[in-house]
């Protein structure tokens, strides 16, 4: 397997099928894990070639009211704490490596990055990764996205459809808007990102899928009325009227472990 521009990935550097492991054992044992990132969207395009890397880490999300617990958890499944990152930060993110070696990564009950996504409500369901329109939100929360952003974007909104489904996993609008609705930064960031969509598209069509389920530029124009449409509070219109002037979202740090 390869990857554009990058080496040959071969099975054993697949880190999904270990990430899915410790998801399962943590739910059998009456914990929640849920993945995160690029591996949360394979798990939910199963169908459209992977991306992978070699050395590729493990994002996982939990609650705050059970990372003790979860934590325990994961060090018997064998997995190795950072102990001073993790009693310096572990009520926002602890840090271990796996059995394989792998560095793992586990959030709790937020994702802050260029804006802060609170997840807990994604806990609500038995799913192996977060509610799809967070997923999504935390992908296009990103102010420069890069490639490997961009990929994801244009896979969840490939082979995710926007809109209630019955029968298979789909992205919120409700979820979506509520998001947008409550922080002009969150509105500015993400329909910026959406915008940039077809130009990006243009230049690298191999960003998406080849053989879609939806078409990921329809489904953007779909979030774009959304995001224009969903009502706003006061709060959210004082502050669009500062507009760019002032920077709305924040400069992630780097966290060293």
């Amino acid at each position: 397997m390869t990857i554009p521009n990058g080496p040959a990935v071969g099975a054993a550097d697949d880190p999904l099928p270990e990430a899915m492991a410790l998801v399962r054992s943590a739910s059998e044992a009456g914990y929640q894990l849920k993945i995160l990132g690029g591996l949360g969207v394979r798990v939910l395009c199963p169908d459209f070639p992977p991306r992978m890397r070699a050395g590729q880490d493990m994002d996982l999300a939990c609650l705050g009211k059970a990372r003790r617990k979860v934590a325990d958890h994961l060090e018997q499944a064998g997995c190795i704490p950072d102990k001073r990152f993790n009693n310096l930060n572990g009520d926002r993110q602890m840090y271990f490596n796996a059995p394989s070696g792998r560095p793992v990564d586990v959030m709790v009950d937020r994702l802050s990055m260029c804006h802060t996504l609170e997840f807990r409500s994604s806990f609500g369901s038995p799913s192996a990764t977060l509610d799809p329109a967070d997923l999504l939100l935390s992908k296009l929360q990103i102010v420069e996205i890069n490639e490997k952003d961009a990929h994801d974007i244009f896979h969840l909104l490939s082979g995710v459809r926007v809109g209630s489904d019955a029968t298979r996993p789909f992205i919120d609008p409700d979820r979506f808007g509520s998001v947008l609705a409550g922080d002009w930064g969150w509105w500015r960031t993400v329909t910026g990102s959406l915008n940039k969509l077809p130009d990006l598209l243009a230049s690298q069509p191999n960003l998406a899928p080849p053989y879609p389920k939806y078409d990921a530029l329809t489904q953007a124009k779909q979030l774009l009325e959304i995001a224009d449409t969903v009502p706003k509070g006061l709060k959210w219109k004082t502050r669009a009227r500062v507009g760019d002037r002032v920077r709305w979202y924040e400069l992630p740090e780097e966290v060293g472990h």
